[in-house]
């Protein structure tokens, strides 16, 4: 891909942050079964899992850019990684300590995935009527 470097730089971010859900899967499926109660580790799973939809979210953030308003896809693309350290972390968090107050941290994660879907909606609706500068 000879895109720009933003681009290459979502595409990085998405391709780590999908390695990483991939490693926390297995880890919870080889490494922690036997030391999670089955609530905890269906909490761990759930958050590798959303954590996989929105790297995949961010690649898709890379390809969006030279199509699309670059300002409101970038943010589109903050709004993802926030979601996925505040979402997918607390719950992690949540299910290797079972501190409990985490749970009220992940819906902010939630609000800022639905956030990041909507502003890259309102991207894709969005005539883009000048070239905007690379960010």
């Amino acid at each position: 891909m000879s895109g720009s470097s933003s681009q290459r730089r979502w595409l990085a971010l998405g391709s780590v942050a999908a390695g990483c859900a991939v490693l926390l899967g297995a880890f919870a499926r080889h490494g922690l079964e036997e030391r999670l109660a089955a609530d905890m580790l269906t909490i761990f799973e759930t958050a590798a899992r959303y954590q996989m939809y929105h790297a995949l979210a961010l690649c898709l953030v890379a390809l969006a850019f030279p199509h699309f308003s670059s300002v409101k896809v970038k943010w589109a693309g903050i709004s993802f990684l926030v979601g996925i350290v505040l979402f997918s972390g607390s719950l992690y968090l949540l299910a290797t300590t079972g501190l409990r107050w985490l749970g009220m941290v992940t819906p902010l994660g939630g609000l800022a995935f639905v956030l990041g879907w909507f502003l890259l909606t309102l991207a894709a609706l969005t005539p883009n009527r000048s070239n905007e500068a690379d960010v």
